[in-house]
């Protein structure tokens, strides 16, 4: 079985100008190599706080790539550059509120400021486009709330099978 693309696309105007290093990525990466017993490779993209730009990527990694998954971080705040919520509704067929609502829900536990991240979900095609806070502690708090449905969800919209490593199954069973 070939290795699926999964999308990283970093949204950063500072990392993406080499003021800094890109963080998010990495740490979208990591989790994944945790959570994900299929093999996958990252289909890696970084882009600034523009609009167009992030559509842009959205769209050349769900449909050029073939993607079935794009994991999105940085840009969800409510910071007049913070686009990622517009760009990613504008590129989707439909978007999830559910995966934004149980990310927040997750974070908040942990910060008070979680109130403030605007992260949605939505299908393109049969691509999942999820959005994540640009820190990496945040970023796994946020995929493990909400990766039980993310396999699910790629397989109801056309995707390919993606198998959860069996060492984290026990955090995603629901319960009897």
């Amino acid at each position: 079985m070939p290795d699926i693309p999964i999308g990283v696309l970093t949204i950063s105007d500072r990392a993406s100008q080499g003021v800094y290093e890109d963080k998010g990525g990495p740490g979208i990466e990591a989790a994944l190599a945790d959570l994900l017993a299929t093999p996958w490779r990252p289909v890696r993209r970084l882009t600034p706080d523009d609009r167009a730009q992030i559509e842009a990527a959205l769209i050349e990694l769900a449909d050029a790539e073939r993607c079935p998954l794009i994991l999105t971080t940085g840009g969800t705040g409510p910071s007049p550059r913070d686009v990622t919520p517009e760009a990613t509704e504008a590129v989707c067929d439909r978007v999830l509120p559910g995966f934004g609502e149980l990310m927040r829900t997750k974070s908040l536990a942990e910060v008070p400021t979680a109130i403030l991240s605007r992260q949605i979900a939505g299908t393109r095609g049969s691509c999942l486009i999820v959005n994540l806070p640009g820190k990496p502690s945040a970023i796994r708090t946020c995929l493990d709330a909400v990766f039980a449905a993310t396999p699910y969800c790629i397989d109801l919209i056309g995707g390919p099978r993606l198998e959860t490593n069996p060492k984290f199954c026990v955090a995603f069973r629901p319960k009897s």
